[in-house]
């Protein structure tokens, strides 16, 4: 967000172009990859099945979802969503992204503990990202340093938010690269593939928390200045 002339958004320039170039790659390379037909013929959702049902997690249900990359793990319900696109698909890339979100489950079932901080910060995390702009603002333009400092502290939920998604997602793109090796879901010469896809995938989320940081970062310079 642009606050009129403010000079401190020339901060948010890197992580622009960072942002940019980190959905141009994921895309590219997902894209790249959906090509590359598995040669052992698994679809992702038989990938998921079979990863979760090795850890004895039957009770989680694999369905498809609407969307494009719209794949997910849903604490809440023990459900692993995976896009029509990686359901159905036997390509090298819908395997990467199934086994991903199945380590997501594992997680889960693991309680591992940045998942857990992360899943706990929703709620907290949704209701900052709503106010946490207008109470600044209206500090700002208002002359109210108290507002101000609200507006601050409760964007900062949504930075740590994302600083614990790294560690996260990094994580359960680890246990997936390991589990379709383990398995042999995938070939030596495919396995790269699939990293490369989670790799990419993983460079969205650095980009949105140097986003979140370089934000803060504004504000805080902002607050400093009226005083």
């Amino acid at each position: 967000m642009m606050f009129f002339n403010d000079p401190t958004f020339v901060l948010l320039i890197p992580a622009v172009i960072l942002a940019v170039y980190a959905q141009w790659k994921v895309k590219s390379t997902y894209d790249k990859f959906s090509q590359v037909r598995c040669s052992r013929g698994y679809t992702g959702a038989q990938v998921a099945r079979y990863i979760l049902d090795d850890y004895r997690l039957q009770k989680i249900e694999v369905a498809p979802t609407p969307g494009d990359l719209t794949d997910h793990y849903d604490p809440r319900t023990g459900k692993l969503n995976l896009s029509e696109s990686v359901y159905n698909s036997s390509s090298v890339a819908a395997i990467g992204v199934a086994a991903h979100e199945a380590g997501h489950a594992i997680q889960d079932a693991k309680s591992y503990v940045p998942l857990k901080l992360r899943n706990g910060l929703v709620p907290v995390t949704n209701l900052g990202t709503t106010l946490a702009f207008p109470l600044f603002l209206l500090g700002l333009f208002a002359s109210l340093p108290v507002f101000m400092d609200i507006g601050i502290i409760l964007f900062s939920l949504a930075v740590v938010f994302s600083v614990v998604t790294l560690p996260v997602e990094f994580n359960a793109s680890r246990r997936a690269i390991r589990v379709l090796a383990d398995g042999n879901f995938l070939t030596a010469q495919e396995l790269p593939m699939a990293k490369a896809v989670l790799d990419a995938a993983a460079l969205t989320y650095v980009a949105a928390t140097a986003m979140a940081l370089l934000n803060l970062a504004r504000l805080l310079i902002m607050r400093n200045q009226r005083d």
